[in-house]
């Protein structure tokens, strides 16, 4: 799709991390391909992760939440690059979930109705994580629990379709070559706008 509107959100607390490489690689790669591509780096963001009070009260959204909002609303793709930390997100990106994915936004609950209206519908998403984790050991023994959570539960109970889910690992031992591979692998994925 030419001008394809891209909003890579980066789930690192840490602005030095390989995730804002690899995020990045993603944005220069689908930068040359005549995408329009904004960045949500949660690392730079101000806003309370927590939902203090569940959904009983409603906390005010901070200035920074609110543009999230603006931007995942204009987009057509999204980009989640974020590491795997005990299975699943690290904590800052399950709270910019918690915090921004509200009904009325993502989703709205029908009347007396067990079912919902998925109010992200059409929009897509890529997932590119992080982990020390093998694969075949992902696959096997987890059951990609941390991949499911994010696909079906997050942006599948959204209406967000997960076009391709990126594995990099293992990362804590691996060697610049390898890194830079990953990072062209990435890079090719802006290009291909994926």
């Amino acid at each position: 799709m030419k001008n394809k509107k891209i909003v890579v959100i980066i789930g690192h607390p840490d602005a030095e991390s390989f995730s804002g490489a690899l995020s990045r690689a993603y944005i220069e790669g689908a930068s040359s391909n005549s995408a329009q591509v904004r960045c949500l780096d949660l690392s730079q963001l101000s806003f309370e992760p927590i939902l203090k009070y569940g959904y009983r009260k409603r906390m005010e959204l901070e200035e920074d939440l609110k543009q999230a909002q603006e931007w995942i609303r204009w987009a057509d793709h999204l980009v989640i690059v974020y590491p795997t930390w005990w299975g699943t997100m690290p904590a800052i990106l399950k709270g910019f979930f918690d915090r921004t994915f509200l009904p009325g936004f993502a989703y709205r609950y029908r009347d007396n109705s067990p079912l919902w209206d998925k109010l992200l519908t059409g929009k897509t998403a890529r997932l590119i994580v992080t982990s020390d984790t093998p694969k075949w050991y992902n696959r096997l023994i987890y059951r990609q629990a941390g991949h499911l959570v994010m696909r079906r539960n997050i942006l599948g109970f959204c209406g967000i379709k997960t076009v391709g889910i990126t594995d990099i690992t293992p990362v804590s031992s691996s060697s610049e070559q390898q890194r830079g591979n990953w990072l062209r692998l990435v890079k090719r994925l802006g290009e291909k706008l994926a």
